[in-house]
């Protein structure tokens, strides 16, 4: 692969970028996709590793000689932020207009199918762009598949929050996201950071959009210092091996498909994350005493213990209100009606038309990137 020396991003193709970056932060928030899958996918995964490593020893230098001009000249800063603009749309959009990670629980067939399909789709037109499909090749996607099913299997486990822990998984799980078919967020659930980082974006624009910066803070450095370190290594990869590394990435693809499977039996654990003591007779107490509680989020409201239940009037009582989070231990797959873990309670259809969208979304960037 050929290094492209200067940023050749124009203004013209800047809302064709942004809507890629956007498919691509919709990508990494779904456990077991990768965002690279989708840049593979997209036609721009090259130009993205050589995007990434245009942050090198003279720009820096250029940089913190206060030499901007230089520095930028350098940097492929419109290809830059034109994608990563529309990836952090996608990662506000789904976080706070349309919260995908409720809909992963309230309608898992569907999210999972139509990230099922794209994979699908995505793994013949990789195999298409090989010149030829030779042993090495062969060899090169059985160890991808294999090292796939390996990271997928792994079971998520209690993790600190300290900072120095959240700089590692900023790191690992930057790699991961670059890396097509190993997902980045799955690597963030199996570290137990998932839920950690999202509930970080989510905090921005409120009023604790500081206390959410500080907590993304230690993640984003490990991010830049994972990102500059492995993207040259991936490149010279490519570079050098072309078609075993696509086969390899293939590979990771097909293994990922085991943990995208929208029919699965999920597992989950519940931890209270927040306790808060209010009135007992205030009008959400009340509310949550006589609404039904929807345990089907990843995230609700209960009530706790009553602080001072002998209080001779209510309006002398407080009770806890608990925040309970909820998070995925383990999952299962199985063929609906056949499998006898089957859950009689599967949306089929949702997934079976999830999938299907999902690879004529595929056929469709494909035509357009022929087209393009």
């Amino acid at each position: 692969m050929r290094d492209s020396q200067k940023d050749k991003t124009t203004f013209k193709e800047a809302p064709f970028l942004v809507i890629k970056g956007f498919l691509m932060g919709s990508a990494d928030i779904v456990p077991g996709v990768s965002g690279g899958t989708m840049a593979l996918i997209l036609g721009i995964y090259e130009r993205l590793l050589n995007a990434i490593k245009s942050v090198n020893g003279p720009f820096l230098k250029a940089f913190f000689s206060f030499k901007w001009k230089t520095a930028f000249r350098e940097l492929h800063i419109k290809f830059l932020i034109f994608l990563f603009g529309g990836i952090f749309v996608a990662l506000a959009f789904f976080t706070k207009v349309v919260p995908l990670q409720i809909y992963m629980f309230t309608h898992p067939e569907i999210v999972y199918g139509l990230f099922f399909g794209l994979i699908l789709g995505s793994i013949y037109i990789l195999y298409k762009t090989l010149n030829e499909i030779s042993w090495q090749e062969i060899l090169m996607s059985v160890v991808g598949i294999g090292i796939g099913l390996w990271v997928v299997s792994l079971v998520p486990a209690d993790t600190p929050e300290n900072p120095a822990f959240v700089f590692l998984s900023g790191m690992i799980s930057i790699c991961a996201m670059i890396l097509p078919g190993i997902s980045g967020s799955y690597l963030l659930l199996i570290m137990r950071k998932y839920d950690y980082l999202l509930s970080n974006i989510g905090m921005i624009g409120g009023s604790e959009t500081m206390d959410g910066i500080i907590g993304l803070l230690p993640f984003l450095l490990g991010a830049v210092v994972g990102l500059a370190a492995f993207s040259r290594f991936l490149s010279w990869l490519l570079g050098k091996y072309h078609s075993q590394t696509i086969s390899v990435l293939i590979g990771f693809l097909i293994g990922s498909l085991f943990v995208i499977w929208p029919y699965q039996n999920r597992e989950f654990v519940e931890q209270v994350r927040d306790t808060e003591e209010i009135e007992y007779t205030s009008e959400r107490a009340q509310e949550l005493m006589s609404s039904e509680i929807n345990e089907n989020l990843p995230e609700y409201q209960r009530l706790g213990k009553i602080i001072n239940p002998d209080a001779q009037f209510d309006e002398f009582k407080k009770v806890e209100v608990e925040t309970v989070k909820k998070k995925m231990i383990k999952s299962n797959p199985f063929l609906p009606g056949i499998s006898e873990n089957s859950d009689p309670e599967t949306n089929v259809w949702g997934g079976v038309i999830g999938i299907l969208i999902g690879m004529m979304m595929v056929g469709g960037l494909d035509y357009l990137r022929e087209k393009s």
